[in-house]
């Protein structure tokens, strides 16, 4: 029992002095802060590890992604007809080419006001003669929306600088001026007009560069930049007609009716003045 007593009492005064010795306390502060600083500088280079990982940029499930989708140039689209089902439409009076053959040019007069006129579009119909909708044929800007008797009414849509489509002789109109559509957008329905009594329930289309109309059928399926880089001869400046009132210098073919009529009047004047002359 002595002996370990002995024991006990060596091993605590060798604590004891061990302790009172001066450098083992400023040593246990050392070696301790030494590692709190380390544990510190450890957890702040985890944290900026993690950080170089933007999650909140990742598109998580049941989250929507914030960033605004890019709006497809209009540039990048094809002309399109005005109509739901082009497969059913029918292209009732052509576009009057200046530089075309008699007969095409022939079909392509539209007789209104005792005159004929060039068509400066074309009038869509459909083969069952119903009335449809008449949708953009490209994106753009509504910048013209008219009650007009004549034309029986206009919409008009800006696309570029210089390039609008019309769309006349429609009804209950959907749509306002300063409204942007999309391609296909249903604008009105199609209507009649006075302007072409003869075509029926229909839309009168057309495209125009700078206030020329140019042949809406060269331009389906392409894109807005081909009439962008399109060079418009000044000869066509006529067909920038935009209401029945031609303007005496504008092309015109008189009606044969009135001809006949006006020969038959000469006739009878002469016939009556031979008379005279005889008796």
């Amino acid at each position: 029992m002595r002996e370990e007593e002995n024991k006990r009492s060596s091993q605590s005064s060798s604590v004891k002095r061990f302790f009172k010795k001066r450098w083992v306390f400023p040593a246990i502060y050392i070696a301790s802060a030494a590692l709190i600083l380390t544990a510190v500088l450890w957890y702040q280079s985890s944290n900026s590890a993690t950080d170089k990982y933007d999650y909140k940029s990742t598109d998580i499930a049941g989250k929507k992604n914030q960033e605004p989708a890019i709006e497809v140039s209009k540039t990048l689209e094809n002309f399109k007809m005005p109509v739901e089902n082009a497969d059913a439409a029918v292209v009732k009076t052509k576009f009057y080419d200046f530089n075309g053959k008699t007969e095409d040019q022939e079909a392509a007069l539209v007789f209104y006001n005792n005159t004929y006129q060039p068509n400066t579009g074309i009038d869509v119909t459909m083969k069952d003669d119903e009335s449809f909708n008449v949708v953009a044929a490209l994106s753009g800007t509504v910048t013209r929306v008219d009650e007009d008797a004549v034309l029986g009414n206009v919409i008009e849509v800006e696309h570029d600088k210089g390039i609008v489509t019309q769309y006349q002789s429609v009804k209950d109109i959907k749509i306002k001026v300063g409204d942007e559509v999309k391609q296909g957008q249903v604008l009105a329905t199609a209507g009649q007009s006075l302007f072409n009594e003869k075509a029926g329930t229909h839309v009168h289309f057309e495209i125009r560069k700078d206030g020329i109309a140019v042949n809406p059928t060269n331009y389906f399926n392409k894109s807005l930049s081909t009439l962008q880089e399109a060079e418009l001869s000044n000869d066509k400046a006529s067909e920038s007609v935009e209401t029945p009132q031609m303007k005496e210098e504008q092309q015109k073919i008189e009606d044969p009716a009135n001809s006949s009529d006006q020969e038959t009047n000469v006739d009878e004047e002469s016939s009556t003045s031979t008379k005279n002359t005889n008796s």
